[in-house]
């Protein structure tokens, strides 16, 4: 296991339409958090879209910001 840490952040809102990607009110987007692993971000988008899944325009994502930070670091 690399000792490499790896930011992973998980956001997340209603969208303007279900089938899109665009975020109905971005002040409104929630920031979930900031996470050192794939695994620790999955488990809590997965919580947050449990938690929404009575509202069909809610969407969480994970951002695996690392990439964006170095893209060389594949």
């Amino acid at each position: 296991m690399s000792d490499k840490q790896l930011l992973h952040i998980v956001i997340g809102g209603e969208l303007k339409d279900v089938a899109g990607i665009e975020f109905r009110d971005l002040s409104k987007v929630e920031f979930v958090g900031a996470y050192p692993t794939y695994n620790d971000a999955h488990a809590a988008w997965k919580a947050k879209a449990q938690a929404t899944v009575d509202n069909a325009h809610a969407r969480y994502f994970i951002i695996h910001a690392h990439k964006l930070l170095d893209p060389s670091a594949d």
